[in-house]
């Protein structure tokens, strides 16, 4: 069951379109992965699903509705989002951040309810951040803090979950606690996790569907056996990969790579000319 879906949206910052038409889905209570080179979209292929930008064209659909004419609110009850740089107000605790994950949810003056105050209990324990509630979020390590906005997420009740590069800033231990955190999550609560992420190898051990983008348009997705493969990473990266097995996982691997130089500006010089052109038309 495929929930969300795109169908030949264009997306974009003025009038040059980042994304155009495009087409994908997200299965359901699956982890879907993103994966591409810098400025290819993932971002904002992740900001125009979940209407934090609008799509010029096409159509992005969320149970049978297109999702630019869902009420906010109701949309905030079925997907949450955590950008790549999340910010709090300073002096923000750790259980005050959480607290407006409920904001879909009130009515009137805004006051929490005891099931409001539930689920941001369960929400701080299933994160492991209980300890944390009184503490202001400034003073919390970098995946720490991570945790307490995967945290605020859940307080939402989503059946979605996106996230725009979780791990960034974070030491391996802790990029290996989120992620594992959020396999948890989907394992045992359902949730259908969609993020993006530049490790090709976490990507591969996480995800259920990897959608592989390049230059706006999905190159490759599917199954990490039919993306995490050298032909899709030559195309998608311009990387000559030798692909191998996690020893623990079984899935796809990538052992080491080289660079295609040549290759990589033939293909820089093209998109300059082809922009150029663009500018000019």
């Amino acid at each position: 069951m495929n929930r969300l879906f795109a169908d030949s949206i264009t997306v974009g910052y003025g009038e040059e379109p980042i994304i155009k038409d495009l087409n994908m889905y997200i299965p359901d209570e699956k982890i879907t992965t993103i994966i591409g080179p810098n400025g290819c979209g993932k971002s904002t292929l992740l900001k125009a699903l979940t209407r934090i930008i609008p799509h010029a064209s096409g159509s992005i659909i969320l149970d049978g509705q297109h999702i630019s004419k869902e009420n906010t609110k109701n949309l905030a009850k079925k997907m949450a989002i955590l950008p790549q740089t999340p910010e709090s107000a300073s002096g923000l605790t750790v259980g005050e951040l959480v607290s407006y994950g409920r904001f879909p949810y009130q009515r009137g003056m805004g006051r929490l309810t005891k099931h409001d105050r539930d689920v941001i209990d369960w929400a701080l324990e299933v994160t492991r951040t209980q300890e944390f509630k009184y503490r202001p979020v400034d003073a919390l390590s970098g995946g720490q803090r991570q945790r307490v906005w995967i945290a605020m997420a859940l307080a939402q009740e989503t059946e979605m979950i996106f996230l725009d590069e979780p791990t960034t800033y974070l030491d391996m231990a802790h990029q290996l606690e989120v992620l594992e955190l959020l396999e948890e999550l989907n394992r045992s609560e359902k949730r259908t996790i969609i993020m993006v992420l530049h490790d090709l190898n976490q990507a591969a051990r996480f995800a259920d569907h990897i959608i592989a983008m390049k230059d706006g348009h999905i190159l490759s997705s599917g199954h990490c056996e039919d993306v995490i493969c050298a032909d899709v990473l030559r195309k998608v990266f311009h990387i000559d990969a030798v692909i191998g097995r996690d020893p623990r996982t079984h899935k796809p691997m990538c052992m080491t790579y080289h660079l295609l130089k040549g290759e990589t500006q033939q293909h820089e010089e093209n998109v300059h000319s082809i922009r150029t052109v663009a500018a000019h038309s």
